[in-house]
């Protein structure tokens, strides 16, 4: 039992920590490749989306039922353009703005926005826990982007702006899709979702700055991008849904706070950003609150298998 909690707790803690370095890893192509968000978010979708299908189709999970009702359909479209590539793009455009290991604690701010979604919705107030973690979420976000000062922002407004809009959107990703999820599995899902919002943003991209030039893919850029897809997609993607075989959701949900701190560790090594001591207190809380809101003892209306894949 013990070796098999290790496991998992392994499991978790390396799929949290490659989706972390795969932000850094993007915050590289844009800053000194010149990529664009947009790019980056078409290929990423496409070959991730591809090969999570192909996965599917191998273990026969039925990868087309989902087109046989024009409603499911339509949820798919839904939950592709709007939640997958909204949380996608949205994360890239704030690292590309200012950097990631910012760009990853404010999208942590998604089950902040779940919670009041909760609370509207049900027409209560939030409980006693809910209200300390809104508290905590305000009180890190305005450390983290000031940096303790009253002066102004330390962070670009841009990347603020795109990491709020990137935790609304993952809160929409996580909510939306929970009876398709339930009805068709995952990886069918979440391997629509990013095909329909990888041509999505590969439509828009056609004409515009953010598309992809031949001669911007040397071979150090290819291994880049495909350790972004393979690495901080696929692998990261599955580690941490298996690691729910030997841990409760609750647990998996705090120890994925791996992913922040890795982004953290890896922008000091890329890009010499040491955090001050005012935006690491400001990290902490914003890990506190997904701590807090881990483990509250009602009944969870989001399944943990619903990991946003940033």
């Amino acid at each position: 039992m013990l070796r098999k909690r290790l496991k998992g707790i392994a499991m978790v803690i390396v799929g949290g920590s490659l989706w972390g370095i795969s932000g850094t890893v993007a915050q590289v192509l844009f800053q000194r490749y010149g990529f664009q968000a947009g790019g980056l978010v078409t290929i990423r979708l496409l070959c991730a989306g591809i090969l999570l299908l192909f996965w599917a189709g191998m273990k026969k999970q039925g990868i087309w039922a989902v087109w046989k009702d024009p409603r499911t359909g339509l949820k798919i479209l839904i939950f592709g353009l709007i939640g997958m590539l909204g949380v996608q793009y949205s994360y890239y455009a704030s690292i590309q703005s200012g950097n990631a290991a910012t760009a990853t604690l404010l999208q942590y701010l998604g089950p902040v926005f779940i919670t009041v979604y909760m609370a509207l919705k049900i027409r209560q107030l939030p409980g006693k826990n809910d209200i300390v973690a809104l508290v905590l979420a305000m009180l890190g976000t305005f450390l983290l982007v000031t940096n303790g000062s009253l002066k102004g922002l330390t962070v670009p407004l841009p990347a603020v702006l795109w990491g709020l809009v990137s935790a609304l959107t993952a809160a929409f990703y996580t909510v939306y899709p929970g009876r398709l999820i339930s009805r068709f599995g995952s990886v069918v899902i979440v391997g629509w979702g990013m095909l329909v919002g990888g041509i999505g943003m590969g439509l828009v991209n056609l004409n515009a700055p953010g598309r992809i030039k031949a001669d911007m893919m040397t071979p150090h850029v290819l291994a880049l991008v495909g350790f972004v897809v393979i690495f901080g997609t696929l692998l990261s993607f599955y580690l941490y849904l298996d690691s729910l075989r030997y841990l409760s959701p609750d647990e998996v949900g705090i120890l994925g706070s791996a992913e922040p701190l890795s982004a953290a560790v890896m922008s000091v090594f890329c890009f010499h950003h040491i955090p001050g001591a005012f935006e690491l207190a400001g990290g902490l809380c914003i890990i506190s609150t997904v701590a807090i809101l881990s483990r509250k003892k009602e009944e969870k209306v989001v399944p943990m298998d619903q990991k946003t894949v940033v």
